[in-house]
């Protein structure tokens, strides 16, 4: 399949947060209806766009995968949209005793990562299964939710409050710095 676009973006071999990193610095360099085709080799990059796409006003136009490297399509909308930033954070020090209290963690890493090594008692919704399995979650209890770095787990939580939830909060800065014990599911 080949589908035209204005620039390209090779983010083949990365992973989150630098599919995104790699996007925005692109995205700013094209100009408005312009279309940027970005090349992407890690599973999450297809909700993590999508979200940071929703999240900033550009228009996600699609993605197919062809020997295992995803095509996303992405066209430059010039509606000036700041940013969204969630703005309930926990520290990696805090979560444990607040799940220990009766929270929920959400761990919305892609299946493999989360396999690799998470959290005893962690729940795993990938972002891009979180919309049809919000059933799973009670909106009555806390929710922390975490990823790698904290860009992935900061969209989930605005989705989260989207959807009605409203004891959401964002782990910061993510499984990348947690120090305490992992799980691994292998």
């Amino acid at each position: 399949m080949s589908i035209k676009a204005h620039v390209q973006l090779d983010c083949t071999g990365l992973s989150c947060p630098m599919p995104i990193v790699k996007t925005k610095k692109a995205m700013e360099g094209i100009e408005e209806g312009q279309v940027l085709e970005v090349k992407a080799t890690d599973k999450g990059s297809i909700a993590d766009l999508k979200a940071w796409c929703d999240s900033v006003g550009h228009q996600y136009i699609g993605m197919f995968e062809e020997n295992g490297v995803l095509f996303h399509y992405i066209r430059k909308c010039n509606e000036k949209v700041v940013e969204k930033k969630f703005e309930h954070t926990i520290s990696n020090d805090e979560v444990l005793s607040r799940v220990k209290n009766g929270g929920i963690l959400l761990d919305v890493r892609e299946e493999a990562e989360y396999a690799f090594g998470h959290i005893e008692g962690s729940i795993s919704i990938p972002m891009g299964e979180l919309e049809d399995r919000l059933d799973e979650l009670d909106k009555d209890k806390e929710i922390y939710v975490i990823c790698r770095t904290g860009t992935r787990s900061d969209l989930a939580a605005q989705k989260l409050v989207e959807k009605g939830f409203t004891k959401v909060y964002n782990v910061l800065p993510g499984m990348s710095a947690w120090k305490g014990d992992l799980i691994k599911k292998l």
